[in-house]
């Protein structure tokens, strides 16, 4: 699987996760695809399918909305999964060949329902409901999370994928933490022999990871012990930094704080019991 592979499997699993959680709003929901650099023909077409998926649990309206240069050519596909899968008239699908994104973009926003938002590099900041999964040249992450953050999109995470010498950044917001959990969640679950390999943008050495449900901890090690060079954090505490600040997993930071614990690389107050979330970790004296 090439990078292009994975993201559009990302896409598919963000809307399995997205969808059976929003499409019961009596407002309607909406989501939307804009690209300045062109419609990415397999990954918009699978996205329509994994929606048609949901077509019997509407409760409003859906509309799937396309804004990419070249949108057009997707007519005739998007026709035949429609007919296909007989999808309701609830669910509308809109192609619109380029325009000011930015003025889509607010303008979806700005819909009372729910809204998953895939974009490239662009983010509006007067976004509603939003989840947002955007890609962007890798080594962009920190100004892609301030301008989510900026759209009120606080929880965020961005991974960085490498095939050879091809890079590219794919960056999540929202505002819930549920939602976030699962798109870690499916992120580690893509094919472990996809031939792409994971990159912790936050990580200072920057060292390549292979896609696991067991992901190598190395990476979040060093940020942990980086992290605590601030001062003392609970558990808690160090779980959220692994779950909005790196690639990881919240449970995977109670993996390693336990491993560093083992190793004497760090300390615990108190010292003993179970390492509940209220347990203070700090770097160990040396």
């Amino acid at each position: 699987m090439s990078i292009p592979g994975v993201t559009r499997e990302l896409l598919v699993r963000c809307v399995d996760t997205w969808a059976p959680g929003n499409l019961h709003t009596a407002h309607g929901a909406t989501f939307l695809y804009c690209s300045r650099r062109g419609v990415d023909h397999e990954g918009a077409v699978g996205a329509v399918r994994a929606f048609a998926e949901f077509g019997d649990r509407l409760r409003g309206r859906l509309t799937l909305l396309f804004v990419a240069p070249g949108v057009e050519a997707l007519r005739a596909a998007v026709e035949n999964v429609q007919r296909e899968m007989g999808t309701p008239a609830e669910m509308a699908v809109h192609l619109v060949p380029g325009g000011d994104i930015k003025a889509v973009l607010k303008a979806a926003g700005a819909a009372s329902g729910p809204l998953l938002a895939v974009v490239d590099e662009t983010v509006e900041k007067s976004f509603s409901a939003a989840t947002v999964l955007l890609t962007a040249p890798a080594g962009t992450w920190s100004a892609q999370r301030s301008e989510l953050r900026e759209a009120g999109l606080e929880l965020t995470a961005g991974v960085e994928l490498v095939e050879g010498n091809a890079e590219l950044l794919v960056g999540f917001g929202t505002r819930s933490g549920k939602s976030l959990e699962a798109f870690k969640t499916e992120l580690w679950a893509l094919d472990e022999y996809a031939g792409v390999r994971y990159r912790d943008p936050q990580d200072p050495e920057g060292h390549l990871m292979d896609i696991s449900l067991e992901p190598n901890p190395g990476a979040l090690r060093r940020e942990i012990l980086l992290r605590l060079r601030d001062g003392g954090m609970t558990v808690t505490e160090l779980k959220r930094f692994a779950l909005t600040d790196t690639v990881y997993r919240a449970i995977d930071a109670q993996k390693v704080v336990a491993a560093l614990l083992h190793a004497g690389a760090v300390t615990r107050s108190p010292e003993g019991g179970r390492l509940g979330g209220d347990v203070v970790i700090s770097l160990a004296a040396r």
